[in-house]
């Protein structure tokens, strides 16, 4: 059964930084795409970073361009989401997903496969 647990989020005051991880199994992480998402309270859920099955990465958001940047080690595989400068907006519950793809998608439904989540709260 494919899946997915994140883990790595905690609470950490703005500037700092967070690695989160997302850890895979039951699958070979080497045939998807990875992406990595997050929920604000009372928000929909948005794309921040996926990296394709070669190493290709798509920002899907703007506000953590130079911030963040997603990585994956395939023979752990797991995929992170390295965080750095972290700002009060970032605070989110932050999910990874898998799409049954080497490419990754524009479209969130496409990701079928979630995790739990693990929650980033940036405070002062």
């Amino acid at each position: 059964q494919l899946q997915l647990v994140e883990s790595g989020g905690g609470l950490v005051q703005p500037g700092g930084s967070l690695r989160l991880s997302c850890a895979a199994s039951g699958f070979i992480l080497n045939f998807y795409a990875i992406g990595w998402f997050r929920q604000a309270s009372g928000k929909e859920r948005k794309g921040v970073l996926c990296i394709s099955s070669s190493g290709q990465t798509t920002n899907y958001a703007e506000s953590v361009k130079g911030r963040f940047t997603i990585s994956r080690d395939n023979a752990k595989n797991t995929v992170y989401l390295q965080m750095n400068n972290l700002e009060l907006e970032d605070t989110a519950l932050y999910y990874c997903a898998a799409v049954r793809s080497y490419e990754c998608s524009a479209t969130i439904t496409d990701f079928s496969s979630w995790g739990q989540g693990t929650q980033v709260t940036v405070s002062s």
